[in-house]
């Protein structure tokens, strides 16, 4: 029997936009790993979204059968509810935000068997609350990256 990794993760942007961050937690057979970065100008759903991203970037095999837990409502949908998929489909019409990113995870999640759970923000869950330290202090953090998506777009 394969193993379940499962991904907790939280985006948070102090100004939307404005100084942002990610956290995740990915945990497997007993272990976990946290990681985290900072941005100078984003916004949250680009973080929230990020999160995810850098999450499945982390890893070094495809085939892997993923739970990811968000607070994101917007991650969580596009994904489940199929948004994502019209938007591929209708190359972003209509100005839909954060094409680079969804392109972005739409490639990563292809190698692995992925499903959403939706999860409340700012509740009882721990590793959701762990995620949103790592994001908020990531983006409160000195250093921090350009999201050059983001800032691109804005010109």
């Amino acid at each position: 029997m394969s193993k379940e990794l499962i991904i907790y993760t939280d985006g948070a942007s102090r100004g939307n936009p404005g100084p942002g961050g990610y956290g995740a937690i990915l945990m497997w057979g007993g272990k976990a790993k946290e990681i985290s970065a900072g941005y100078r100008r984003t916004t949250n759903n680009r973080m929230e979204l990020m999160a995810v991203i850098a999450a499945l970037e982390a890893l070094n095999r495809p085939g892997l059968t993923i739970s990811i837990y968000s607070d994101s409502q917007y991650v969580v949908k596009a994904v489940q509810e199929g948004w994502l998929k019209n938007w591929i489909a209708t190359n972003f019409k209509g100005g839909k935000k954060n094409k680079d990113l969804w392109l972005r995870y739409n490639m990563l999640a292809q190698q692995h068997k992925v499903r959403f759970i939706w999860v409340r923000g700012h509740a009882d869950n721990p590793y959701n609350n762990r995620c949103d330290e790592l994001a908020t202090s990531a983006a409160d953090g000195k250093h921090l990256l350009v999201d050059e998506g983001f800032e691109s777009e804005q010109g």
